[in-house]
């Protein structure tokens, strides 16, 4: 549990800036962009809260290809298909409208993620190899 414990902060922090985002900024870099780069670190740590913090850079790409999935079910209009066209809910959750630029996001918002792991797990290995000496 004490591993998940800051997936767990993480998660709701980021869910709270995603959610602010979709309720009061209606377009610009923020909403269009900063948003769907976010967006993917919300779902790696909800994953993590799951996962207890393992199989980490495998999680990531876990989550881009779950974004590039979900992307392209926009791009054939599956929220009309499953009938909850209607909804205000699931129209913002899944998405209505497919774009590449979304899926580049998805993307440097994983890179980013891969890069925070990498430099996080240096920092580890660094730490535990000093405490050693």
């Amino acid at each position: 549990m004490k591993r998940r414990l800051p997936y767990i902060g993480i998660f709701l922090l980021l869910l709270i800036i995603e959610i602010l985002i979709a309720l009061f900024i209606k377009g610009g870099f923020v909403r269009y962009y900063l948003g769907d780069v976010i967006v993917v670190w919300v779902c790696y740590c909800f994953a993590q809260i799951f996962l207890g913090g393992r199989h980490n850079i495998k999680t990531a790409i876990g989550v881009l290809i779950f974004a590039f999935i979900t992307e392209f079910l926009q791009g054939i209009n599956i929220v009309d298909r499953l009938g909850l066209g209607g909804s205000a809910f699931f129209r913002t959750l899944i998405g209505t409208s497919f774009s590449t630029y979304d899926l580049i996001c998805y993307a440097v918002g994983i890179a980013v993620n891969i890069l925070g792991i990498v430099i996080w797990k240096k920092l580890v290995t660094d730490k535990r190899s000093s405490a050693a000496e």
